[in-house]
């Protein structure tokens, strides 16, 4: 039997207990990847393994950044393409979310090589990534990422499946890059521009779209991406998201909680479509 002493510590464990529980609402943030403001937060306390790799391409060594899902069977490959801001700690923060969700998730940093000294984007400001972002040549990106894929199939733990995802410049890679690789399993664009109907012709991978109502820059070419991939009997699917601006999914704070309410439905069927086109 109880005595009043014992219950009362009963009593306390259980209030501390439930005051150490995630809320409903932060189990849902903790689903999504973590927002820009939260990104260095969520690497530190990741239980994840992740770790800084080199990659040898084109003669020149690239730096990218993996992380791998806590699963005993081989896992799926993600390759995530940076914004115009060059691999941050944001997108480091989007592969471990991908790794959580199940997948080998890497992220080249594009620029490795391209900044001062022969650095990469730790070497430039925002301003310095942009312009090093818009002097690269399509074909050198598309060598980077193939050998960055091609890496990562390689590891003992990956499967042959692979996919890409990126954002804003990385979306519209995204979208660009299923054109270059026939064996891609799927594409993920956020917020990312269409690609020329002559790329599209050549894409054989299902494509997801993901865009913010209020992005009318990005959004003015997704008609062309719904007539063309259409015509051609190629899987184009989209999803548009009142109120919410480019780059949702990193600033889920802003925009009156839009970008959060678009974020919250954006990431699960992210995960579905790459579990429909990679398993799980």
């Amino acid at each position: 039997m109880l005595t009043n002493v014992s219950r009362t510590s009963a009593s306390l464990m259980i209030i501390v207990l439930l005051m150490m529980a995630v809320s409903p609402m932060e189990a849902q943030q903790q689903s999504l990847p973590a927002s820009d403001e939260e990104s260095r937060n969520r690497l530190n306390s990741s239980p994840r393994h992740g770790e800084w790799l080199k990659i040898e391409s084109g003669g020149e060594t690239i730096n990218a950044w993996i992380v791998f899902p806590e699963r005993s069977d081989p896992a799926p490959v993600v390759v995530v393409i940076h914004e115009i801001y060059g691999l941050t700690d944001w997108i480091r923060a989007v592969t471990d979310q991908l790794a959580a969700d199940g997948y080998i998730a890497i992220a080249p940093d594009l620029l490795s090589g391209k900044g001062p000294r022969g650095g990469g984007t730790e070497s430039v400001d925002r301003d310095g990534a942009v312009a090093l972002i818009r002097s690269l040549e399509w074909s050198e990106v598309v060598s980077r990422l193939n050998d960055t894929a091609g890496h990562a199939t390689a590891l003992g733990a990956a499967t042959n499946s692979i996919a890409v995802l990126g954002f804003c410049w990385g979306g519209s890679s995204s979208f660009a890059f299923a054109g270059e690789r026939p064996d891609l399993d799927a594409a993920v664009v956020f917020y990312g521009s269409t690609p020329t109907a002559l790329v599209m012709a050549q894409i054989q991978a299902p494509v997801l779209g993901l865009y913010g109502g209020d992005d009318a820059r990005v959004n003015k070419t997704i008609p062309s991406a719904e007539t063309e991939m259409a015509g051609l009997g190629k899987s184009y699917q989209k999803e548009i998201y009142a109120g919410a601006g480019h780059g949702f999914l990193r600033a889920q704070e802003a925009r009156e909680g839009a970008n959060l309410r678009a974020s919250e439905q954006a990431w699960p069927r992210t995960i579905a479509f790459l579990e429909s086109a990679l398993g799980d």
